[in-house]
């Protein structure tokens, strides 16, 4: 059994109006952290820059709005094979991308195939991936 998937997409990184250019960005979704997406941004003359959200709001913005905080994921035409916008926001820095809804739909539907949707809790160890995720993001921090 595998214990993760990935796929890889285009998306265009809107830098303004005017300007857009595409980027490879990796989605990956393991069984040890079964709420979890993980998506890896390749921009051009910059280190990758990894989000993690639940699958759930990325699911979630397939068929309409979605997201608090620092993720928020929509539609961007009245169906579900329209483009997704996604737009990801630390502190006052702002990064908008679009992204064809259908390769982010094959790809949860993969995720969905190794772990249902609703049941998430009987996989992973929960409690113990929080604790790792906590104290990589103190090393960063005391790093920084």
């Amino acid at each position: 059994m595998h214990e993760s998937v990935q796929a890889e997409v285009l998306m265009s990184f809107l830098v303004s109006e005017e300007l857009s250019f595409r980027i490879p960005v990796e989605l990956r979704y393991a069984v040890a952290d079964p709420y979890a997406v993980r998506m890896t941004f390749h921009l051009p003359g910059d280190a990758p820059v990894t989000w993690a959200f639940s699958r759930d709001l990325l699911l979630d913005g397939i068929a309409g709005p979605s997201g608090d905080g620092d993720v928020h994921i929509a539609p961007l035409g009245p169906d579900d094979s329209a483009d997704l916008g996604i737009r990801l926001q630390v502190g006052g820095d702002l990064a908008l991308f679009q992204v064809s809804a259908a390769p982010v739909v094959a790809f949860l539907d993969r995720t969905d195939r190794l772990v249902p949707l609703g049941q998430e809790q009987a996989f992973g160890d929960f409690g113990t991936e929080l604790e790792q995720v906590l104290r990589s993001i103190l090393a960063e921090e005391n790093a920084g």
